[in-house]
């Protein structure tokens, strides 16, 4: 199983700051977006009564690189991404993560962003997020600087296990 491969809470990877991708580094990458995919499928199927686990970010398996895969309706793959336009309403979530995933974590998120990001083509891209998806990207980019959803908790009360 390819998800033997994820990082779990408490291994210091998991606050590294991931390192830029660079273009001629797309190739050697794609076995990565592959893992990527298939671990997340792994977990959508493992703990489907969850309803959970849309997006992976690449230091979730030790890989240091600006790399997140999200399969909502169909795979997007952003590399470097860079969030902007984080909207002055937040909203209170509970979240969980592939890295600890019977725990979550009460924390707040800003309701809505974009997203520029180059795709796999090395294009330019753009999204506007809101809801559930902005959260999602939220959790995700943190994993790239090395911040984890424990960090973001509203206080030292805000954790639960998954019933």
């Amino acid at each position: 199983m390819k998800s033997n491969k994820i990082i779990l809470l408490g291994d210091p990877r998991l606050h590294l700051v991931s390192e830029p991708i660079e273009r001629d580094e797309i190739e050697n990458l794609k076995p990565v977006i592959e893992d990527l995919h298939d671990i997340l499928f792994e977990f959508k199927e493992r703990f489907a009564h969850y309803g959970a686990f849309r997006g992976i970010a690449a230091p979730q398996i030790g890989v240091m690189k600006r790399l997140i895969y999200m399969y909502i309706d169909k795979p997007v793959v952003f590399i470097n991404p860079v969030l902007t336009d984080l909207s002055d309403e937040k909203m209170l979530v509970w979240d969980d993560c592939m890295c600890f995933p019977n725990l979550l974590v009460h924390l707040e998120r800003h309701y809505s962003c974009t997203i520029q990001y180059r795709d796999l083509d090395w294009q330019m891209q753009e999204m506007h997020l809101e809801g559930s998806l902005s959260e999602l990207l939220q959790h995700e980019y943190d994993h790239l600087d090395g911040i984890l959803a424990t960090q973001r908790a509203i206080d030292n009360q805000s954790f639960r296990w998954r019933k």
